[in-house]
């Protein structure tokens, strides 16, 4: 994808990127990303490792063009590709960055590097080709709650809520499917670079990954986001994108308490529980944003949700 950073009507932008390259210093690299970031005034959350880096931050116009700029003069980062949206605001309330022991927690011990061993890369036309396939197994690289707002159809829903129980899912429902091409997708691409690389070395003989991710697909002119179905989870204030951009486009979010359809994530008011959930308008009012009845009467609740209905502490995963 181009990293052309057209300014359109909108004074700020949104940057999704990561890179996985060898680094010897990954807490140097923190503390240079960290002064960078602040000097330029961006907001988001970094990740170093020893593997490489993964970003998303967000910030006025110059200041994202001048952080791409800082980042391509660097030689670790100058093929690093920014999936880049536009904003009329910051997307986040801070600035973090820190030094993990890997990109995206895998825990995999044999999952080998990703700069000797990932699936191949399908461009989004590639993808919507081999995806109408009848003989493709379509794997959402991502956890439960993020299928649920949204996904490709056709696809499997992992019942996973941690990316590192993929190894073990896999094998349970997976392991009579080697010889079958497996198609692998997340939000922006990260984890299926790990993913399918380790499904190669598990005995998977075809698998792929859809490069750039679901984030990529969308802004891709050929295909329009086509056979994408709701919403595409975003760790940041949007809570979720569009993507299909097609007239066949369908919400297949459902509210946790009727089943109503709904693009709609609140997290419950019970400090206690916080479980975030999607909801429609009336059972939000019913409930008064609680996700049970005896979270309704909890003593401790948070505060109404609105403007932002989910204010994202995760680390940045795509």
């Amino acid at each position: 994808m181009s990293t052309d950073l057209s300014k359109g009507e909108h004074t700020f932008k949104v940057l999704l990127y990561y890179m996985f390259v060898p680094i010897d210093d990954p807490a140097m690299l923190a503390t240079e990303q960290h002064d960078l970031c602040s000097e330029l005034g961006l907001r988001g959350r970094i990740l170093t490792s020893k593997e490489g880096i993964n970003g998303t931050v967000s910030g006025p116009n110059d200041a994202c063009d001048a952080y791409v700029a800082h980042m391509h003069a660097d030689p670790r980062f100058a093929s690093m590709v920014f999936k880049v949206d536009p904003a009329n605001d910051h997307v986040f309330r801070k600035l973090f960055v820190r030094v993990k022991d890997e990109l995206v927690t895998f825990r995999a011990a044999d999952a080998p590097p990703v700069w000797e061993c990932t699936g191949q890369h399908l461009s989004p036309e590639e993808w919507l080709e081999m995806m109408q396939r009848d003989d493709v197994v379509i794997l959402d690289g991502r956890t439960g709650y993020e299928f649920d707002i949204g996904h490709f159809r056709g696809a499997i829903r992992p019942d996973v809520d941690s990316f590192r129980e993929f190894p073990e899912w896999i094998e349970n429902h997976l392991g009579e499917d080697k010889e079958r091409p497996i198609l692998t997708y997340c939000t922006g691409g990260i984890r299926c670079e790990k993913l399918s690389g380790w499904m190669l070395k598990a005995g998977f003989k075809n698998v792929y990954q859809l490069d750039g991710g679901i984030v990529s697909y969308g802004k891709d002119p050929n295909v329009l986001g086509a056979k994408w179905d709701g919403k595409c989870y975003v760790f940041d204030e949007r809570i979720a994108v569009d993507i299909n951009h097609t007239d066949d486009r369908k919400v297949v979010g459902r509210c946790h308490h009727c089943g109503a359809p709904t693009e709609t994530y609140r997290n419950c008011i019970n400090v206690e529980c916080n479980l975030q959930h999607l909801v429609c308008p009336e059972c939000e009012q019913r409930m008064e944003g609680a996700c049970s009845i005896s979270c309704q009467t909890a003593p401790r609740r948070h505060a109404p949700q609105h403007p932002h209905p989910y204010h994202s502490s995760a680390t940045p995963t795509t």
